[in-house]
Order: structure tokens, then C-alpha cells, then sequence
């Protein structure tokens, strides 16, 4: 846990540290002037903390994921046994969905069934699994949530999301600052920078909980194309199967809450405001979409 709060601090350092260079590059001082608010640098300075921020975070997504969770990549010269069917059956869907370059793939030690593709481009993707979703899961199973993985790579989703939670960071950031200095342009001199700093914060806290909605619904729309393409990699019968061995696992860590065990960071069922802020669809919508499909 330390580790990653280490890791978490300095890749936050670094972004800010990059971002200011980026700004003085582009000449980004102050939007707020004693002319008043200079929207033109209010929005290049909301462009590029909002993009800037989120692609650096992309950009940095393998690496992180190699030091904050652990992942051991596995060479494919050296790999045999599990590991080396784990490596024939990524590359072999990579090679089927077009891929020219093949993604890392790699194994990390967790009892939580999980599975995920991370990367800043498709050429330079990993796709690792948790210890635990290798010996819970059968073969074909395992090869179903890998060919999810696969589409999320060819459909070259980490970029696609990427750019939503960009256009949103800059949407909260220009809107929140935009909003607060009308604000405070109202209350006397000596309070206005306090006003406009409170506005500010209150705004950014409460469009970003909506932004996290929009986001979300963006990311369920991609889960339900990578169950597709998933489907047209490795068969539609293993997607299928993949999903209902992760509600069969979701069923006992519900039964045993402190057991550790945990499917895909999903919820079969999310309701309420909950399912409003669900990055993945229920599984039995899944399921029943991946059934409805022909073929």
C-alpha cells in the first residue's frame, strides 16, 4: 500500500510539473486579468490541465500497472505451461483481430477475479490477469474474458476514453472557474478572490460527480462493444461463458463479503444512483445481449 501511494503522489507530481512547463510554453500565465476574465486563456488553460492530465495518466497506464499491481510480464521465449498458453491465446486473438504488433501479457498475484487491457496506444497494449481469475475460471471461460480484452485493445478503447474524461475535465474545469468569477464579481474587493476560490471548488466537486456519470455511461457503451467484438474473436458460446462464470463468482463474494474475492470491479445488478455511476453494464444484460446476437 505504501508503494502505491508513492508511485500515486510522484505520477501526480510529475503531471503538474509537465502541465506548468506546457503552459509556459504556451505563454498560460493568468486568465483572470485586471481587465477582467480572458476566456481565451481560461479555455487553453482548462484544454490543456483536462487533456494534458488525462493523457499523461495514459501514457504512463503500462508502466503503472506493472508497479502498482504487481504485474510480472511474461517473456514468450521463455514462457511454458499456463503461462505459455496465457501468450499463445493473447497473441493469437491480437493476430486475429489485426493487430501487428503483439500486446505484453502479464499475471499478477491477487485472489480477485479480474482481468484487464491497459496501454497509450495498440501498439504498445498489455493485457494482464489476476492470479485468481486463472484458477477460478476454465480454459474456455479465461479465453472469453481475454477475447473481451483483445477488443478493447483493437477497438482501441483506452484512447477513446481517454478523450471523454479529457472533454470533461476541461467542460468541469472551464464551466466551475467561468461560473465562480461571475460570482464573485458580486461580493466587496476584499472578499472576492476567497469567494471566487469556494465557488470554484464547490463547482468542480459537484460537476465532477456528473462528469463521472457521463463518463460512465460512455464506458458501459464500450463494455457492450467489447462483449461484441469479444464474441467475434473468440466465439460467441466462450463470451458467453466467461460472463456467467463471473456471476457465478460474483454470487459467492456477495454470499462472503470478506472473502477478497472480487469479479471484474462489476456489479451484477447496480441500482439506483449506483448504477448511474457503473462503468460496466449488469452482467445479465451482457449475457442476454451476447445471446440475442446471431451467429
Amino acid at each position: 500500500m505504501g508503494k502505491r501511494i508513492v508511485l500515486f503522489v510522484l505520477t501526480n507530481l510529475l503531471i503538474i510539473v509537465t502541465l506548468n512547463i506546457v503552459m509556459s510554453v504556451f505563454g498560460v500565465r493568468h486568465y483572470i486579468t485586471a481587465q477582467g476574465m480572458d476566456y481565451n486563456a481560461l479555455l487553453v488553460f482548462c484544454l490543456i490541465w483536462g487533456f494534458g492530465a488525462a493523457f499523461i495518466s495514459l501514457a504512463l497506464s503500462r508502466v503503472m500497472a506493472k508497479w502498482m499491481m504487481g504485474v510480472k510480464v511474461i517473456d514468450p521465449a521463455a514462457a511454458s505451461g499456463e503461462s505459455r498458453w496465457l501468450v499463445d491465446t493473447v497473441h493469437g486473438l491480437a493476430k486475429k483481430a489485426g493487430l501487428t504488433v503483439m500486446p505484453e501479457v502479464g499475471i499478477y498475484d491477487s485472489p480477485e477475479v479480474n482481468a484487464f487491457a491497459t496501454g497509450p496506444s495498440k501498439k504498445r497494449s498489455l493485457v494482464a490477469v489476476s492470479a485468481g481469475l486463472l484458477s477460478r475460471m476454465n480454459k474456455d471461460q479465461v479465453e472469453g474474458v481475454l477475447s473481451h480484452e483483445m477488443a478493447h485493445v483493437a477497438n482501441g478503447d483506452m484512447v477513446t476514453m481517454t478523450l471523454v474524461q479529457g472533454v470533461v475535465n476541461a467542460f468541469v474545469m472551464f464551466i466551475a472557474r467561468a461560473i465562480a468569477f461571475a460570482v464573485s464579481q458580486n461580493v466587496r474587493e476584499e472578499s472576492r478572490m476567497m469567494v471566487n476560490f469556494a465557488v470554484t471548488l464547490v463547482l468542480e466537486i459537484l460537476l465532477s460527480i456528473l462528469g463521472m456519470m457521463v463518463v460512465a455511461w460512455f464506458s458501459r457503451l464500450r463494455e457492450f462493444r467489447a462483449d461484441a467484438g469479444g464474441a467475434q474473436l473468440g466465439g460467441r458460446d466462450k463470451m458467453v461463458g466467461a460472463l456467467q462464470g463471473l456471476r457465478s463468482t460474483l454470487a459467492l463474494a456477495e454470499e462472503a463479503p470478506n472473502s477478497a474475492v472480487s469479479t471484474l470491479k462489476i456489479s451484477s445488478k447496480p441500482s439506483g444512483m449506483r448504477a448511474l455511476f457503473a462503468t460496466h453494464p449488469p452482467l445479465e444484460e451482457r449475457i442476454a445481449r451476447l445471446q440475442a446476437m446471431q451467429g
